[in-house]
């Protein structure tokens, strides 16, 4: 799966997706200025912001793109560690795929598998006019 990210938030970011897969997906992204909050910490909105990426390419992945769009209706986010500097990688997996909407948990971790940031993505499934 192609995704063309210039100008978006994930060039913005630095977000790389690494794997696209009908059970998970995974992406990368860098804990420097781009994403720290003014203490010097990774930025509580730019985990959000990875894990709703990572769950948004799973849910589009994972449906008829002719007919369907999925859109991001809901998610949380417990930020379990603070980090400073290097990289946290975030991995979606499904817990429900149905026909309206599917729920994506997202697992953020950092270079030493310790737990960053715990999400959960609801994603609403719509049915493109005309089809």
């Amino acid at each position: 799966m192609d995704f063309n990210t210039k100008n978006t938030l994930l060039e913005a970011l630095g977000i790389e997706i690494i794997s696209v897969t009908e059970e998970e997906v995974v992406a990368t992204m860098p804990v420097d200025h781009r994403t720290h909050q003014p203490f010097g910490l990774l930025h509580g909105g730019a985990s959000v912001a990875l894990a709703e990426t990572v769950a948004s390419i799973g849910a589009f992945n994972s449906i008829d793109q002719e007919s369907e769009a999925c859109v991001g209706l809901e998610i949380n986010a417990n930020h379990i560690r603070g980090k400073k500097a290097g990289i946290v990688t975030a991995y979606a997996k499904p817990a429900h795929r149905g026909k309206t909407t599917m729920v994506w948990e997202v697992k953020i971790l950092d270079e030493e598998n310790e737990l960053i940031c715990l999400s959960r993505c609801t994603m609403a499934i719509l049915q493109r006019k005309g089809k």
